[in-house]
């Protein structure tokens, strides 16, 4: 029988989980906002984890300078980790800003705003049809 997940994957999921709770409960710096854990990669050996944020930001605050502060926190968010979950080696934190939610968020409104330019056209031509018709009628 396959094993339905692989140990890094298994990893990555309990890092996420992790993560998330030291981010909201431990740290209290208000240059971070609102994170979010999109999703972790682990690397093979495990001593290398990936770790893909988004942020809600308020006022002032900026995606890139609240990646910022979290790179610069991450040995102190590895240590509250290690005391956390139970591996060998702890894995060093590379925090990425994770894009796709803005992209997805931006593909969206694009096809939003086709699918009204071509509502607006069918009506238009439409409105054309019934004029000429009424035309011909006269």
């Amino acid at each position: 029988m396959a094993k339905e997940f692989s140990r890094t994957q298994r990893v990555a999921q309990q890092l996420q989980k992790e993560l998330a709770v030291i981010l909201q409960r431990e740290l209290k710096d208000p240059r971070i906002g609102m994170t979010t854990i999109s999703s972790v990669d682990v690397s093979r050996d495990m001593g290398y984890a990936k770790i893909y944020v988004t942020f809600l930001t308020i006022g002032e605050q900026t995606p890139e300078g609240s990646l910022e502060v979290l790179r610069e926190m991450a040995p102190y968010i590895r240590s509250l980790l290690g005391k956390q979950i139970r591996l060998r080696v702890t894995p060093e934190l590379t925090f990425i800003y994770d894009q796709s939610l803005t992209e997805g968020m931006r593909i969206s409104n694009l096809v939003s705003q086709a699918v009204r330019d071509d509502e607006e056209r069918h009506v238009d031509d439409e409105t054309g049809s019934e004029n000429s018709v009424e035309k011909g009628e006269e």
